[in-house]
């Protein structure tokens, strides 16, 4: 569902913003530091419940306020606009409302509001922690199949009071055994939801890749955690005796990881820095697309676009995007960057941002 409406307050340098975007594609201009990208961060922390930037919430709730609040209307085909918002306090309280009425989680935010950024930070995709990469595929899965959040929590629960077991000692193997029966059973529905949503993915992304560049031959290898050829049960069962001697469950989904290769190695190690920001956006993209084509609309969030990226790369990046029928914001430090042959019928909003104040540049009014 695009945003037909956008209210900000109090998130960092944006004290108050009040705009209307368009449904397809919004360019924001504006020097390092003017905002710009705290509107995209604002959109993000309305779908995630958090911020792309910190992880510390004290970090972007505007100083001497108690509160940050950020407000939407959500566009539905038939009937009128869906109004949803979240206000994080100082405190770290955080209240979602939905159509007026209070949600019990953020998760029906990112149900309602699905958000794909791509920014230099996405490079921690390729050579950050298997975590992050983890993060990368269960958003996806928790887009592509409905069992799964029920199943990933009870598992995390059932992982954490292992673990808790395991740090105090002295415990056999046979009463770990008996409480490892729901771990096993939830590892293995949490890897089956996994590996069936890499298997989608894969195909998507090589044809994004390939749609931005011919050069690059990439490949998606999803490693569940542990050995392929081993069940969940006997790979536990196998690693008992060592985690009662380490104090912690050493195998399991808890090491998943997506492993982005080339014929030479991994892509991380073997690729230029503007190769790899192309791999990234593919994956974003080929991600986003997946769920596109299940009837599920969402907001690419790209800032910075020419970071990295030249001229030719920008320009088949914003067509791919472009295509997909979703709503882009963009956010540059310089309208030459981003002055791309949008087709004639796209709806393009160039925005201009200031010491945190947004207003319709002259450019986006001649073409409204």
């Amino acid at each position: 569902m695009p945003l037909v409406r956008l209210d900000i307050s109090h998130v960092r340098n944006l004290s108050s913003v009040r705009f209307e975007p368009s449904p397809q594609v919004n360019v924001i201009v504006g020097e390092n530091g003017s905002g710009k990208t705290s509107v995209l961060e604002a959109i993000h922390l309305l779908s995630f419940g958090r911020s792309f930037r910190s992880h510390k919430h004290k970090t972007y709730i505007q100083h001497d306020n108690p509160h940050c609040l950020v407000f939407a209307q959500l566009h539905q085909i038939h009937g009128s606009p869906i109004p949803i918002g979240l206000q994080r306090h100082r405190d770290g309280q955080i209240d979602v409302r939905i159509q007026g009425q209070r949600a019990e989680s953020v998760i029906e935010l990112a149900e309602r509001l699905p958000v794909q950024l791509i920014n230099p930070d996405a490079f921690r995709l390729l050579e950050g922690s298997p975590s992050i990469r983890r993060q990368f595929i269960d958003w996806g899965v928790f887009h592509f199949d409905k069992d799964f959040i029920p199943a990933w929590r009870g598992w995390q629960k059932a992982l954490k009071q292992r673990n808790t077991l395991l740090r105090r000692g002295k415990i056999s193997s046979s009463l770990l055994a008996a409480f490892d029966q729901e771990l096993i059973r939830l590892g293995e529905q949490v890897n089956v939801s996994r590996k069936a949503y890499v298997e989608q993915l894969e195909p998507h992304f090589l044809r994004v890749l390939s749609s931005l560049t011919t050069e690059l031959s990439v490949s998606l290898q999803f490693f569940q955690g542990w050995d392929a050829q081993k069940s969940l049960a006997s790979a536990v069962e196998m690693g008992r005796e060592r985690d009662i001697e380490l104090g912690y469950t050493h195998t399991g989904p808890q090491r998943a990881d997506l492993r982005v290769k080339t014929a030479t190695g991994y892509a991380l190690d073997t690729l230029s820095r503007g190769q790899q920001k192309l791999v990234v956006s593919a994956l974003k993209i080929a991600q986003g697309q997946l769920l596109i084509d299940m009837g599920r609309p969402l907001v690419f969030l790209v800032d910075d676009l020419p970071a990295e990226l030249d001229a030719n790369h920008r320009q088949k990046l914003c067509r791919l995007l472009e295509s997909l029928n979703s709503q882009i914001f963009i956010t540059s430090v310089g309208p030459d960057t981003t002055d791309f042959a949008w087709a004639d019928t796209t709806d393009v909003r160039h925005f201009s941002m200031n010491n945190g104040e947004l207003s319709l540049s002259s450019k986006g009014l001649q073409e409204s």
